[in-house]
């Protein structure tokens, strides 16, 4: 890639679907692939791994990654591993932002994935398992939609957890000052579709100056590394984890979980935080006044050292549904030393935030 224009991002250059040689194998039995097609006739995939008749519970992943985040063996046990050993019925969802998919290469918008992806996953799983409602943990943007998906009127939820984020979206001022730069609204006139995390060894020199140039960032000291990959998550969403609640081969395996976003759903995520709530791709605050719809159970999640998405986003969230909707449905933790997405892929994430999940679903 020669091209200055390339310099920012350009669409992921490794195949999804090569073979990567496991770390170990996952402890948790055998999975069942279910593709199934949205109202807008596009393909997504539903993977299940049946621990037991606990839930079912759909497992929803955020922005430029896919449902490997809840199964990375990196980590002594992740997310999927610790629901199936509580015996639950866990459904991986990779809707359609997922980079393990070939529609994450098209133009789409968080309203896709909330009114059209949703709608389909919980009817899917509902159909296969006769369940009448499923339980839901979603992660970043996974969250915002599925709270846009609750809010445009989801039925057949019986519990929510919410990790970082729900309706409302705080950050540094660093990150918002970024995102006044509105970045994914102007790259499309440059010809290009993403931003990416995925960098290449064997990249041209504009790309391989741009990510030495990324090494100037104002990241905290105990923060900085010398992995290009982490440099352009720092880049285009802000510190997403504490390093040190990751292990070497997490660090390690991140050009494996980050990908490409595409600019249309970039661009509606930017102008919800320079917003600090959910809007429509259209700008419009089509989401909040309809919060009585979140009456059911929820447990919002938060790191206090989240500096992507800051806890005030699920304390404003959590404030907010009690006053409408009292305060009997509503739980919330942040947890001590944690970012963002380590709370998900954290080498302790098993002993210091799994067990809130599994005791709010079982409470």
């Amino acid at each position: 890639m020669n091209n200055f224009s390339d310099y920012i991002s350009d669409v992921q250059r490794y195949d999804p679907h090569q073979t990567i040689t496991p770390i170990r194998a996952l402890n948790a039995g055998k999975p069942e692939q279910h593709f199934f097609t949205t109202e807008d006739n596009v393909e997504l995939r539903l993977t299940r791994f049946q621990g037991g008749n606990k839930g079912p519970i759909i497992l929803s992943h955020c922005i430029a990654v896919s449902s490997l985040m809840y199964a990375i063996d990196t980590i002594e046990c992740n997310l999927l591993e610790y629901l199936v050993n509580h015996k639950y019925d866990v459904w991986l969802l990779d809707h359609r932002l997922s980079i393990e998919l070939p529609v994450s290469a098209l133009q789409s918008t968080m309203d896709d994935v909330a009114t059209l992806d949703y709608p389909a996953a919980v009817a899917r799983v509902c159909e296969i398992t006769k369940a009448r409602a499923v339980d839901v943990f979603a992660h970043g943007v996974g969250s915002s939609t599925l709270t846009m998906a609750l809010l445009s009127g989801l039925q057949n939820v019986r519990k929510v957890v919410c990790s970082q984020v729900s309706t409302h979206l705080y950050s540094l001022d660093l990150n918002t000052n970024k995102a006044k730069l509105r970045l994914p609204a102007w790259l499309p006139y440059f010809g290009k579709k993403h931003l990416t995390a995925f960098t290449d060894s064997n990249a041209g020199w504009c790309t391989k100056l741009y990510d030495a140039s990324l090494v100037f960032m104002p990241v905290p000291k105990h923060e900085r590394c010398n992995s290009p990959v982490c440099h352009r998550i720092s880049s285009i969403f802000g510190e997403l984890y504490e390093h040190s609640q990751l292990n070497i081969a997490t660090h390690n395996a991140l050009p494996r979980m980050f990908g490409r976003a595409n600019l249309r759903a970039m661009k509606q995520l930017t102008e919800m935080l320079l917003a600090n709530q959910l809007i429509n791709a259209k700008g419009e605050n089509s989401y909040l006044p309809h919060v009585q719809k979140l009456a059911l159970p929820m447990l919002f999640i938060s790191g206090t050292n989240n500096d992507c998405v800051l806890p005030r986003s699920t304390l404003e969230t959590y404030n907010l549904l009690r006053s409408v909707n009292g305060n009997d449905l509503y739980h919330r933790q942040e947890i001590p030393d944690y970012g963002h997405v380590d709370c998900v892929i954290g080498q302790n994430a098993s002993l210091d935030v799994y067990p809130l999940i599994v005791d709010f679903l079982e409470s």
